[in-house]
């Protein structure tokens, strides 16, 4: 605090009654665990706070100080330090008053007056939506949390407040202050690890967004558990017998599970509230680590554990710095109860979250926590910065603060739960390997979609599949599942393999007959001799290496040729290898280039994918000619069936219908079209992109014949590089 704000002593209280209890009761607080001259700051900025907002009244009638005041409160509870307390007993004066920021630094510092000015709204810029100047808020208030994370408690605590508090509000008021809580303020508080207010902040968005659901599932849950209080008292006293019993001390507390998160479940899990089991919880905090685990056993031998609802976030912390252990156990009268187990340590971080750096400064953990917060928001940071409007921002946030779940129906109405970010091809490995394996698109909705489709919370997902469909390399770019991943990589694995061996022994036996040996010819004792050497288990293993230019043919010929035999080419026999088109994985066509039958070859080895074919004037070809040993002679067989891609250029006269009738030619030479694009030059010319699959040159030659006898085609070319 500077000089200056000690003068503001001197006046007199310019606050009602009420407020001068408030502050009291305030300070008295702050006494228990900061030092005096603190406490005077506190009260001096009360002065300046108070004479700021004379005369101003909130909705409910009462004097405005009142709201900063208990801001600064809530914060206290927490026991943050002077300046957070400071900043939000000032925290509205800059929005709501005629002081400035200059004001704010001349009295109470430059640390005070940014986290004021950080919590502030933006109220000089006009938008033309409330959602923009919501985004904005949340972008100002962002930048602000990555310089001081007590931004962003002050903002909490300050909507903590208000949603005690919105009675005096008009109904329509209420739900969108209810529904930006939900969707903003207590999945923020969750994500910093601050359980007690995110619960506090969903109970009450909660029932002012939807007051008939809050009523009804209140009543309902009454209903169903008439003495709740005898119920949890009675479960508590058994626990507690039970630890005593085993030498375990601890503390053991019970309630009932929130109505919001009773409600949310309902939905995710499509359930009806008499499906709902686990409505109580109960919470067992111990000394040690060791004894949270020694503790679930005494509690699984006094209730049956139910399968699969056992969670080890001690192991595993949750991404907000959360520990402890969940399980779901029977419990007496039939109900189901959920048992958190955790340390004293563990509780404090997991109600406080990156408050409990202040809050207990012994606690280590703290500080890990809000080290992970303030990483967090320094990727909120980066997001916001690629953002292309504010509203895109508030969307990626939004979806950054929610759970990494997704949950969707099968056609038969069960509930598939998914990370977010899932695809089609997630869904249908997790319904069956053979179904993710035969899969070629699928309908959401009714609709149908390709399989690189991101899955959304409720969608009904049906997957088409066709016997003759394999699983595509590509799939692994758009994948969020470890199954999924791993059973492509699998199949890919294994068909590579098989198409490797087959790839090997030609390479081999090309080879080998440069030297007057024929493969079949070798004898076991030879290859044996060889696989000892180079520490290989099988003769496959060493073909498929062949095969995936792990291993180059012309050293393994060398080591199993008599001595004194040379690998060379003879007139008789040449080592090129015949290029079939049915290789699979192993031989892959090169992209800058895209050569098809016909066209001079030249095939280059690649470490783990084989041999990579480039036309012989491919302009990335002299970058390779530094490794002659990887460049293998390639042709193509003489009768080769199938398709294969090829890049045209078509620069045309813009006319109406002009791609339409480019398209239908290339449709009528019997070509496919798989990607096509338009770069426009000016309002007369365009130049046309496209991705044909052709047989080979001839049947490319026939195709540009085509299409160039259109006349508002300037001219075509094949493209390449």
């Amino acid at each position: 605090m500077k000089k200056k704000g000690a003068r503001l002593l001197k006046r007199s209280p310019p606050a009602p009654a009420g407020a001068r209890f408030q502050i009291a009761d305030l300070c008295a607080l702050l006494e228990t665990y900061l030092g005096k001259p603190e406490v005077a700051d506190v009260y001096n900025t009360y002065l300046f706070s108070a004479e700021a907002h004379a005369g101003q009244k909130r909705r409910s009638g009462e004097p405005y100080i009142f709201h900063p005041l208990e801001v600064a409160r809530i914060l206290a509870e927490m026991h943050m330090d002077s300046k957070s307390i400071i900043a939000a007993i000032l925290h509205d004066v800059i929005e709501d008053t005629p002081i400035a920021k200059q004001e704010i630094i001349a009295n109470f510092g430059a640390d005070v007056a940014e986290l004021v000015d950080g919590v502030s709204k933006i109220d000089q810029i006009e938008f033309k939506t409330k959602e923009e100047e919501q985004a904005e808020n949340f972008r100002k208030m962002l930048l602000a949390m990555t310089q001081d994370i007590r931004v962003i408690l002050i903002k909490l605590a300050d909507r903590l407040h208000n949603m005690r508090t919105l009675g005096s509000l008009s109904p329509e008021r209420r739900r969108a202050i209810a529904r930006e809580t939900l969707e903003i303020y207590a999945p923020i508080a969750n994500r910093l690890g601050m359980h007690s207010w995110s619960q506090e902040l969903e109970e009450l968005g909660f029932a002012n967004l939807h007051p008939v659901r809050y009523r009804v599932l209140a009543e309902a849950r009454n209903k169903r558990h008439g003495n709740r209080k005898a119920i949890v008292d009675k479960v508590r006293t058994g626990m507690l017998n039970q630890l005593r019993a085993e030498g375990v001390e601890a503390e053991v507390s019970g309630r009932e599970k929130s109505l919001y998160s009773l409600y949310t479940k309902m939905r995710q899990k499509a359930l009806s509230f008499e499906q709902v089991y686990d409505v109580y919880a109960f919470r067992i905090i111990v000394d040690q680590v060791d004894t949270c685990y020694r503790v679930l056993g005494i509690i699984h031998n006094l209730y049956k554990p139910i399968p699969g609802r056992f969670k080890d976030y001690i192991a595993i912390p949750k991404a907000n710095g959360y520990q402890s252990l969940h399980t779901v156990v029977f419990g007496p009268y039939g109900i189901s109860i959920e048992v958190q187990i955790r340390t004293v340590d563990m509780h404090r971080v997991a109600e406080a979250g990156v408050a409990a750096h202040w809050l207990y400064k012994s606690v280590e953990h703290g500080v890990q926590v809000q080290k992970r917060a303030l990483q967090w928001l320094q990727d909120l940071l980066e997001i916001q910065q690629q953002a292309g409007n504010p509203n895109e921002f508030l969307e990626h946030l939004k979806v950054d603060l929610f759970p990494d779940e997704v949950y969707v129906f099968t056609p038969k109405g069960d509930i598939r739960k998914l990370p977010r970010g899932a695809t089609v091809i997630d869904f249908a490995y997790d319904v069956h390997t053979d179904v993710g394996n035969q899969c070629v698109g699928a309908r959401i909705n009714h609709q149908l979609v390709p399989l690189r489709t991101v899955l959304r919370n409720g969608d009904h997902v049906e997957v088409v599949t066709a016997k003759t469909a394999r699983p595509n390399p590509s799939w692994l770019d758009y994948v969020a599942t470890g199954k999924a991943r791993a059973h492509i990589r699998n199949y890919l694995k294994n068909l590579q393999r098989d198409e490797s061996v087959k790839l090997g022994a030609r390479l081999l036996g090309k080879t080998l007959l440069t030297g007057g040996v024929r493969l079949g010819e070798l004898s076991e004792e030879r290859k044996n001799r060889l696989l000892q050497t180079l520490k290989l288990k099988s003769w496959q293993d060493l073909l498929a290496d062949i095969g995936l230019g792990a291993r180059l043919a012309a050293v393994v010929a060398r080591q199993l040729l008599p001595s004194g035999a040379e690998v060379t080419e003879t007139k008789d026999i040449s080592p090129t290898l015949a290029i079939r088109g049915t290789e699979g994985v192993v031989v892959t066509y090169a992209r800058c280039c895209r050569p098809i039958p016909g066209d001079p070859i030249l095939g280059f080895l690649s470490a783990g994918r084989g041999i990579v074919v480039h036309t012989e004037d491919c302009p990335n070809v002299a970058k390779f000619r530094k490794h002659p040993e990887q460049w293998i002679d390639v042709s193509w067989e003489k009768h080769i069936t199938g398709v294969f891609p090829v890049s045209l250029r078509i620069d045309v006269k813009n006319q109406r219908g002009v791609l339409a009738k480019v398209a239908a030619a290339i449709a009528e030479m019997e070509a496919n079209i798989d990607t096509v694009s338009i770069e426009e030059h000016d309002s007369q010319n365009s130049s046309m992109h496209f991705t044909v699959e052709v047989r080979d040159r001839a049947h490319l030659a026939r195709l540009i014949r085509q299409v160039r006898g259109y006349e508002t085609v300037i001219r075509i070319q094949r493209t390449k590089g």
